[in-house]
């Protein structure tokens, strides 16, 4: 009955976002690699080029996994917050981050995937892993966490990093990894990270 839920951003992709740099590709392989061992029912991704490379570089270190498109694990804003429920100090620039991104029903999105990707299963022991993008994981992370709508902001996930989340149904949600890069060698860790941020 508990589903244990592996999240990961895609690799490092090229300029364009059409694909995945060389490093993205290695970071994918070696993601995959990771996983070997891991009885993981299916691996989710997101529709875009960069999500449903990393898919299937993970899929084939995992050739018995069977890979499934999901809309939900898709590239969008989960949560558009008000002013008045941000950090007064921080308020003016989240908003003007969020300002970037065109309104595209990403709140519908993150409540269905909400609805695909967690809780416990109605039977048995279930492993997934989800390949998407950075605002997904934040916004899966901070329910996990009963943190406040807003704290999804922030939450910055290095590419091919793997998070895990346990749903049980006698306990609360527990986050075990988060933003675990074990598997990568120094120089493809921090990816995907603003530069001021990488370790």
């Amino acid at each position: 009955m508990t589903r244990y839920l592996y999240l990961t951003r895609h690799g490092e992709a090229t300029p364009d976002e059409s694909g995945l740099t060389e490093n993205g590709r290695r970071q994918a392989t070696l993601l995959g690699e990771r996983l070997r061992d891991v009885p993981l029912a299916a691996v989710h991704h997101g529709p875009l080029p960069r999500a449903a490379e990393t898919a299937a570089l993970i899929g084939k270190q995992l050739p018995d996994v069977p890979l499934r498109l999901s809309e939900v694990a898709g590239d969008y804003v989960p949560y558009r917050p008000g002013a008045d429920e941000l950090p007064p100090e921080h308020a003016s620039r989240y908003l003007a981050f969020l300002e970037q991104f065109p309104a595209d029903g990403g709140d519908e999105l993150a409540a269905r995937a909400m609805d695909a990707f967690t809780g416990p299963v109605a039977e048995g022991t279930r492993h997934e892993l989800v390949v998407t993008h950075n605002f997904l994981i934040g916004w899966l992370v901070r329910a996990a966490l009963d943190a406040p709508e807003w704290r999804w902001l922030g939450l910055n996930h290095a590419n091919a990093a793997l998070t895990v989340i346990r749903y049980s149904p006698d306990r609360p949600a527990s986050v075990l990894y988060y933003n675990d890069m074990g598997h990568l060698p120094a120089g493809l860790r921090w990816t995907g990270f603003p530069p001021d941020q990488r370790v």
